[in-house]
Order: structure tokens, then sequence, then C-alpha cells
């Protein structure tokens, strides 16, 4: 696949994919644990046919270490779905997600003890006190009944420990990929399938809610499709099943083609995308301080790779003549 079409389809798939999951969530905010069952289920069996050959070609890594790679990945997932049951809106879900680096660099530190220039630091600052700005901003509530009051503030507070439990545990699993990956190489399709296909039995932890909310979208409006009508609900769950594909598939292919820098660049700025997309389709409310927090966590995202670094050297050079023993060569 050509970089460009790749680049392409990670702005279409990821963007619409955030499109379809707030048209669900926001219909039926208990409707994360089955939207991840659909996309493991979906992308396990994609991998079973164009990965393993059907169950054919042994995988090259020990499969003790993908279960506690997969046991991770499965809790995070799942927590990231409960935190939608806590009046967490798709934006400041978005932003936390984009602050992944901050908990990387803390664990580290901690784990690994490693020890990073001081950007890096500032780049961290920066990123916590956007992360902070923008969860107190989306904390404002208003109620005639001061008991309400404190139990939406209650429970948007359970909403946001999930969240920062979540991308503790992100940031772990990736150190733990990493390690994994010095050790037995990188097999991108291979880790894909089993982070897939491996959790789908834990699946049965959360069955109750993924019944419910196959009820409730049987119950849901039906819309025109074709010559049927299905109800909406499974309309939007298969969109957003087959644009995660899509999304999925072409990082992995843009990592396989391009530069870490162009990697960087595209997913920070189909995150900021996603973000506008949700402010503006969905209405959701967005203040100066949303904002605020927001430049900061993506600006400190951008200084946290040396983006900013490698394209001021890159502009530099492009614009600077260059010189024949000590001459400036004629360009044409």
């Amino acid at each position: 696949m050509h970089p460009g079409i790749a680049i392409a389809l990670v702005f279409v798939g990821c963007c619409s994919n955030m499109v379809f999951l707030e048209l669900l969530v926001s219909e039926y905010p208990s409707s994360g644990q089955i939207v991840t069952f659909t996309q493991f289920l979906f992308i396990a069996c994609e991998g079973f046919v164009s990965t393993t050959k059907f169950g054919t070609v042994k995988n090259k890594i020990p499969m003790k270490v993908y279960a506690v790679m997969v046991s991770m990945f499965f809790v995070i997932q799942v927590i990231n779905n409960m935190s939608f049951r806590y009046n967490i809106p798709i934006t400041l879900h978005i932003i936390f997600r984009a602050g992944s680096l901050l908990a990387s660099l803390l664990l580290g530190v901690i784990i690994l003890k490693k020890s990073y220039p001081l950007a890096k630091y500032l780049s961290v600052i920066m990123i916590t006190l956007g992360i902070c700005l923008c969860t107190y901003a989306s904390a404002t509530f208003e109620h005639p009944d001061e008991k309400d009051k404190l139990f939406d503030l209650y429970s948007y507070s359970m909403g946001v420990a999930l969240l920062v439990f979540s991308l503790v545990m992100t940031a772990r699993m990736g150190l733990y990929q990493e390690s994994v990956y010095q050790q037995h190489g990188k097999h991108p399709n291979e880790s894909l399938f089993y982070n897939h296909a491996l959790p789908l039995p834990g699946f049965l932890l959360v069955s109750h809610d993924i019944y419910n909310a196959v009820i409730a979208f049987n119950k849901s409006e039906p819309m025109s499709l074709m010559f049927m009508s299905v109800p909406k609900m499974w309309v939007f769950l298969a969109a957003n099943t087959i644009t995660q594909y899509i999304c999925i598939r072409s990082v992995f292919t843009l990592t396989a083609e391009c530069t870490a820098l162009t990697v960087t660049l595209v997913v920070t700025l189909r995150k900021f995308i996603s973000l506008i997309l949700s402010i503006w389709y969905f209405n959701n409310p967005f203040t100066a301080l949303h904002w605020l927090g927001t430049f900061f966590v993506f600006f400190g995202t951008l200084l946290f790779s040396d983006t900013l670094k490698t394209l001021y050297r890159q502009s530099v050079k492009y614009f600077t003549p260059q010189k024949e023993n000590g001459v400036p060569k004629k360009t044409d």
C-alpha cells in the first residue's frame, strides 16, 4: 500500500470510527462492551485467516508472553468502556488517550530507571497541566439540586479515576511490549491477532452487559438500508467495527512504510481532528479552558516526540542555500 493511501485511510478510518462510537455511547452509554467484543471478534476472525492461515502458521512469540500482554490489553479495554457510564464525554476520553506519553515517561523512570532530556520533562508537565485543565473544565456541573450535583461529581470522579488507571496500564503494557519485541523481534500482525483472539473468552465476565446491549439495539429506531429495515444501533455497530479495522490496519501499514516522525504527526493530527469532529458534529460543550488544555496536551506530545525539533531542522536545511567550496550553489 502506498504511504499516501495509508495516511488517508488513517484519517478516514480512525476519525469516522470515533463518530460512530459517539453515536453508540451517546444513545446507550453501556454499549462499550459490545462494541469492543464485536471489534475483537472481527479482527480475530480476519487474523485467523490472513495471519495464522487457519492455525497452520506457528507463533513467533511464546504464548505465555501473550498471556501477560493480552491480560493487560483486555483490562484496559474493559476499563475504558466502563468510564462511559460515569458521565465521561468523548472529548475528555480523546484528550486522556493523547496523554499516554505522560504515563510512559513516569513508568520508564520508575520501573526501567531511565533518564530523559529536560525537554521531555517539560513536555510531560505541559501534558499533565493540559489534562488537569480539561478534567476541571469538564467537571463543571449546574444542577438546581445540590444532592444531584454531589452525585454527578462522585460519578464523574469515578470515571476520571478509571481513565487514569487505564492510562497507567496502557503505559505499562507499552513498556512490556517494548521488552518483548527486543527479545523476540517485532511481529505486528501476529500480535494484532493474538491480542484480539485470546481475550474473547474474557468477555463472558461482561456477558450481561453485552446481552442488555443486544436487547437495546434490537429496540432501537429502524433505519432503511437498501431494501430492508435494520435497527440503527446495529448499523452504527457494523460501521464502527469496519472503520476500527481500517484504522488499525492503516496505522500498522504506516508504521512499516514511514518514519516515526510521520507516524507521530499523522496520529497526533488524527486525534485532534477527532476532537474537532466530536465538538462540531455532536455540539459537545468545549470552553476556552478546554482549548487551552488541549493545546498543552497536543503541543506537549509533539515536543516529547521531538517532532517540532525535527521539523525545524528540516525546514532550516531546506531553506538554507547549499554551498560548493564555500560558494552558494546555484539552483535552477
